[in-house]
Parts: C-alpha cells; sequence; structure tokens
C-alpha cells in the first residue's frame, strides 16, 4: 500500500491470538493488539497525532514549540511529528529513567527539560511543586507553546475509543471481548478503549494493571501516582490489581520467547495481569470466552531495563550485592523507623541520612542535611562493598518507604550493624508536617 505520509499508517494494527498451549486456558481465546506496529512504535501514536492535530496550522504559522509533560512514548511521538512539520519539540519531565528513550529523543532533535518535583510524576494537588506550577503556566493565554497535555486532553482517550477499540471489535466479528486488560499510565488508552467496547458489549470486565509502590514498570504507574491523573476514573475499571515488575519481565519473555511477539515490558505486564486474572476467574466459566490485551510497544528500548533486573537473560550472574538477590528473610529483618522515632534518632545519634529519590525531587524539597543518592546510582556503589563507614548509622529514605527498606535490608546483610530505612518514606515525612528545606 502507497501513503502521502506516515501519519497515515497510524492506527488499524493486528490483533494476534495467543495459542492456548502457552497460556494453558484452553477455553479462552487470547489477543494481543499489537500496538507497537503503529509508525513511531507504541500506542501513543495514536493520542500524540489526535491530541497535537488541531492546533498544528496555527502552531507552524506562529512557530510554536510543541511541549509534553512525558519522558517516554508520547514524547517519541510528538517528536517525530513536530520534526516533520519543521516544529521544535520540548520534553518536560522529573525524571528520564530509560536511557535509550532519552537517546532516541535527542536524535530526534527534541529538548528534554527536567524539572524538580516532590514525586516523580505530576501531582496537580501540589501547588508548589516545580512540574505542577510549569504545566499550569502552560494554560495561560499567550503561551509560545502547543501544550498537548496528555494527562487531561479528552483527545487521548478519544484517539481510542474511536480507533482502538472499535478496531478490536471489528476484528473479533463485530463483538466485545469479555475481558480487557491494560496497565494504567495516563489512562487514555484503557479509558478510551473501555468507552468503545462498552458500547457493544457493556458486559465486558475492564481489568487495569498498576505497579507495586516501589516498583517501576515502563509506562504503568503505581496506585497512588494513577490518582493524580486527570483522565483516570476508577470508575473505568471493574477491578485494579497490581503488578511487580518481575512479572513485566516474566511475561514479556513469554510474548518474545513463545508467541514471537517483540514486546516491552509493559506489554508483557499486560500478559502476566490477563493471564493471572482469567486463571482465577477460569473455573466459573459455562463456555469459551475472549479476552483481549495492549502490547504497548516493543523490547529494544528496554534492554538496559532488562538487563538491570535480569543479568542472567545476558548470560550473567545476579550479584550477591544487588537487591534482586534478597530474600524473604532478608527483607524481613530490615529495620523500619517512624517519622517521630526517626527525628529523634537523628537529634540523638547523628545518623547519615541517605535521600535515594531523584535530584530533582531531592531540590525540590529533602530532609535537612541527608544526601542525596538516587536509587540506581546507590546499587552501583554497594557492588563495590559497603559505601559507608560502619561506625556511623544510616538512614534510607525514599519517596514511599518501600525500595529505602529493600536496601536496608541489603546493607544489613553487608554487615552494616545499624542502617534503618523511614517508613512511608518522604512523604510520610512530609504529611507529618515535619521539617523539609528546599535546595
Amino acid at each position: 500500500m502507497k501513503y502521502d505520509s506516515i501519519l497515515e499508517t497510524v492506527g488499524d494494527t493486528p490483533l494476534v491470538r495467543i495459542a492456548p498451549e502457552v497460556h494453558g486456558l484452553p477455553d479462552i481465546d487470547l489477543y494481543a493488539k499489537l500496538e507497537f506496529c503503529n509508525p513511531f512504535g507504541s500506542l501513543k501514536d495514536r493520542a500524540a497525532w489526535n491530541m497535537v492535530r488541531p492546533g498544528l496550522g496555527s502552531a507552524i504559522e506562529k512557530g510554536s514549540q510543541i511541549v509534553e509533560l512525558s519522558s517516554g512514548n508520547t514524547a517519541k511521538a510528538l517528536a517525530a511529528i513536530a520534526g516533520m512539520h519543521g516544529l521544535g519539540f520540548k520534553s518536560v519531565t522529573n525524571r528520564m529513567k530509560i536511557p535509550e528513550i532519552k537517546e532516541l529523543l535527542l536524535l530526534l532533535g527534541a529538548e528534554i527539560e527536567e524539572l524538580p518535583g516532590q514525586s516523580e510524576c505530576l501531582d496537580p494537588t501540589d501547588s508548589e511543586d516545580p512540574l505542577t506550577l510549569f504545566h499550569r503556566g502552560l494554560a495561560e493565554p499567550g503561551s509560545a507553546y502547543l501544550h498537548t497535555d496528555q494527562y487531561y486532553n479528552e483527545r487521548n482517550p478519544e484517539a481510542h475509543e474511536s480507533g482502538t477499540g472499535p478496531e478490536i471489535v471489528a476484528d473479533l466479528g463485530g463483538r466485545a471481548p469479555d475481558w480487557f486488560v491494560a496497565g494504567v499510565g495516563t489512562a487514555g488508552s484503557s479509558t478510551g478503549v473501555a468507552r468503545a467496547l462498552r458500547k457493544h458489549g457493556p458486559e465486558v470486565e475492564v481489568v487495569g494493571l498498576v505497579a507495586e509502590k516501589s516498583d517501576f514498570i515502563p509506562g504503568i504507574r503505581n496506585i497512588d501516582e494513577v490518582q493524580e491523573v486527570g483522565i483516570f476514573d476508577p470508575l473505568t475499571y471493574d477491578t485494579i490489581e497490581k503488578i511487580t515488575s518481575a512479572e513485566a519481565i516474566d511475561g514479556m519473555l513469554t510474548l518474545v520467547r513463545r508467541c514471537g511477539i517483540l514486546a516491552g515490558p509493559t506489554g508483557g505486564a499486560a500478559y502476566f495481569g490477563a493471564v493471572r486474572h482469567l486463571r482465577e476467574v477460569a473455573p466459573r466459566l459455562t463456555g469459551p470466552a475472549t479476552a483481549v490485551f495492549i502490547v504497548c510497544d516493543r523490547v529494544e528500548s528496554y534492554l538496559s531495563y532488562v538487563k538491570k533486573r535480569r543479568p542472567d537473560l545476558f548470560g550473567r550472574q545476579q550479584p550477591d550485592t544487588s537487591v534482586g538477590s534478597l530474600s524473604p528473610e532478608d527483607t524481613s529483618r530490615a529495620a523500619g523507623i517512624g517519622v517521630a522515632e526517626a527525628q529523634e534518632w537523628i537529634a540523638k545519634e547523628n545518623p547519615l541520612v541517605v535521600d535515594m529519590r531523584s535530584p530533582y525531587a531531592y531540590a525540590a524539597l529533602h530532609i535537612e542535611g541527608s544526601m542525596n543518592i538516587v536509587d540506581e546510582l546507590f546499587e552501583d556503589l554497594v557492588r563495590g562493598g559497603l559505601p559507608f563507614s560502619k561506625a556511623r548509622p544510616v538512614l534510607l529514605a525514599c519517596p514511599v518507604g518501600e525500595q529505602s527498606l529493600k536496601y536496608a535490608a541489603l546493607l544489613t546483610r553487608l554487615g552494616h550493624p545499624d542502617v534503618r530505612s523511614l517508613a512511608g518514606g518522604i512523604i510520610a515525612w512530609r504529611d507529618a508536617g515535619a521539617p523539609l528545606v528546599r535546595e
């Protein structure tokens, strides 16, 4: 087929059946919607093109810069679209976690601006958060930017309500599946597809997947973060379930090795979550059923992410100095400490306080006297042995206290006599009214 523009190839992605011998559910037809077949490599191509299109003519006339609060696939698609129309693109984010995506954005000519923020994502409820202030400024009259605003723009879910969802229905012979399973990021795709499917089958069950609080799966928010997204509506989902990065990688491996579907970890999470949920409901089935999940993007952009968490897949052993080597017994021995107790301990014992959040979150607000070692760098330091003297106690802090507890367990196993984790993290410290300083 011939096209006049690459943008004409957005949408109409394949729906591929997963063989029952792979997922082990003979009475359920499980299908993968392969959104990585979009021209820029992800399901975000649909939303990006739908959001930017109405203002594109005016932006070209004024020479505006397209801007989006994104560190992933939305930014990638918008950068490509901007370049096609002679416009610049700026990605504004709290933290770029995937190096391959950052490098690709730079290759596409994008400008990347990392702003301080108290959390790793936009929190519109916090009027003092720099990322939130920037977001609000974009909506002011006379802005020099074309802001696509994926967190609040109704054209985000509309792209899937008019495209992705109806395509699924058409490929299933005019009917909706019994289950639809999707990771929840901006909530655009899950919301839009759910709306479309329920027009054809109001009884369709929608399963949303979120990450554990201390975990990170590209494209999927944790249960606290997702509440901060303007598009997110909990009533969209019949159930919201947690999934871990380890489960996401296991699901990804099944798709890659058993199905020839080169899915990234987000698609792996959707597959794993779908099969897990379907196994629970399968005993109640009275006949054949159908389920659909979305494969958001491809694996190539996440090799460093996978390598860090599963070095064995690349012929390397998991070092004893990594969080991945911890046993449940190791974690159970880690010491957590509440805010009041931590304040008293700091006053009496002067422990070394290590803030493991991003440099931008640390710069926004942190415990006075603490030092900032972001979690990825912290693990690199530990690989060389204990990074701190055993003579001084250590207090570790992360956003919600779960990641720091793991590192406290690791340092304890490595022989540090007194290392503790701040229970509830910096968020608990802030909510308790304990003092924080700004850099």
